[in-house]
């Protein structure tokens, strides 16, 4: 699952310190489980993973021993910051279970000392390919168990497009974003149509888009085979992308950051028309714009193929019960699991075998106009396998905040034109000191 992306998501401490403290706090070999004594574990999560009290009670009615303690915190860059805080501590305090966003693996993974190889042969050939390779160190190890996948179509108004004269209901609306060959192009051009004819932005955040486009680069900041960072200056890929949003959001942004106050409130007056909406989307939209008819999903994405996020379950090495925290964690990212918090929460499965449910492709949801989302972000995601994959590297994740950080001045704050602020952009990354 994938949440904001925001500049105060950049750690606490160096990776440097991390790896010395996570080194020193797995020098000893955690307590074992399995003994059928009581345990009490504790699940940190973000946001919505679609873990609700009814599905966690599931599992303690099948292992009365355990005690399930489910800590939600309110963002993903709250519980970014909680765990990197707790890992240079030396992990004392962190969850038996810690959920980690796709963004954040790079750097973690290079802590394997810092979490519990996770193989096992009932977890084998469990994910797609490529999610099961995000979980992995760089040394190979196994830390975390893929939970979902962010396949994107376009969440949209339905209203307020058809308010404009223009094409509204789901098949239309897609043609008229240009269909199975859609571009980014094609998706401005019919932004600047409907903000011709209507009052409200076309999309929320510059942010969120150009988030979307970098994530079809399949390599937008580093070296896939040194690992090392690309000279911002001679990015010509970024750059282009970053002119090319900052331009197109001065007709049709809202100028919000996601996540925040103003955005939250957005949905309720009518803020923006469309959203890049990963399936685990559909969640968060729906609990702002509660109460607001006219939501609908369109099958389409420009550029082809789009994954947002994605998170993973990790068993930190601190813990004291890490064998019954992994066995909870494989139990949460099984088939049936998967499934459900699908069905909860719109979080679509890492699972091969829960992407083929008949419960999963029959799937809709009712505040999106009866959308069938099964068969919606399951297209999607055959679009997303044909995409090449996008490499994320250890920096990739400092670099990417400090870009958006000049993206939100002109956006968000107008403190500077898109010139200036890529100025800025250029002197932020010759000081991180590559």
């Amino acid at each position: 699952m994938r949440l904001p992306i925001h500049r105060k998501w950049a750690a606490i401490a160096s990776l440097a310190s991390l790896t010395l403290l996570a080194s020193g706090c797995s020098s000893s070999t955690p307590p074992s489980d399995g003994d059928g004594s009581d345990v009490t574990l504790t699940v940190a999560t973000f946001n919505n993973f679609g873990y609700t009290d009814e599905l966690l009670k599931e599992y303690t009615d099948a292992n009365p021993n355990v005690t399930i303690k489910h800590q939600q915190a309110a963002t993903a860059p709250d519980a970014r910051t909680n765990l990197t805080t707790r890992l240079a501590a030396g992990g004392e305090g962190l969850a038996d279970i810690e959920a980690i966003e796709i963004d954040w693996m790079p750097e973690l993974s290079q802590l394997p000392n810092a979490f519990m190889d996770l193989s096992s042969a009932d977890v084998e050939g469990r994910w797609l390919p490529w999610k099961e390779a995000q979980g992995r160190t760089t040394d190979g190890t196994l830390i975390g168990y893929g939970t979902d996948i962010g396949p994107q179509a376009v969440c949209y108004r339905e209203d307020l497009v058809k308010a404009a004269g223009l094409p509204s209901d789901p098949a239309a609306f897609a043609e008229f974003l240009g269909g199975e060959k859609a571009t980014w192009d094609d998706y401005f051009e019919a932004g600047h149509e409907f903000v011709a004819k209507s009052d409200t932005a076309w999309f929320d955040s510059a942010n969120a888009t150009f988030h979307s486009m970098v994530g079809q680069v399949e390599a937008a900041y580093e070296d896939p085979a040194s690992g090392k960072p690309t000279k911002l200056a001679d990015n010509k890929t970024i750059k282009d992308i970053f002119t090319q949003v900052l331009k197109e959001s001065t007709d049709l942004s809202a100028g919000l950051t996601q996540w925040e106050g103003d955005w939250d409130s957005a949905f309720q007056n009518n803020g923006f028309a469309t959203m890049l909406c990963p399936a685990w989307m559909t969640g968060p939209i729906e609990e702002r714009a509660g109460g607001v008819e006219g939501w609908n999903i369109a099958d389409v994405y420009p550029g082809g193929g789009g994954n947002w996020g994605g998170s993973f379950l990790t068993v930190p090495a601190s813990g004291k019960h890490t064998e019954e925290a992994r066995k909870l964690a494989a139990w949460l990212t099984a088939p049936e699991q998967q499934v459900k918090a699908f069905e909860t929460a719109g979080a679509f499965p890492s699972q091969i075998e829960a992407q083929s449910s008949q419960v999963l492709l029959d799937s809709t949801n009712d505040f999106f106009n009866e959308a069938p989302t099964g068969k919606i972000f399951s297209s999607r995601a055959v679009a997303l396998n044909d995409a090449a994959p996008v490499f994320r590297g250890a920096n990739y994740f400092t670099i990417h905040s400090a870009v958006q950080d000049g993206i939100t001045r002109v956006d968000v704050d107008k403190s500077q034109d898109a010139e200036a602020s890529w100025k800025g952009v250029l002197t932020e990354f010759s000081e991180l000191g590559f």
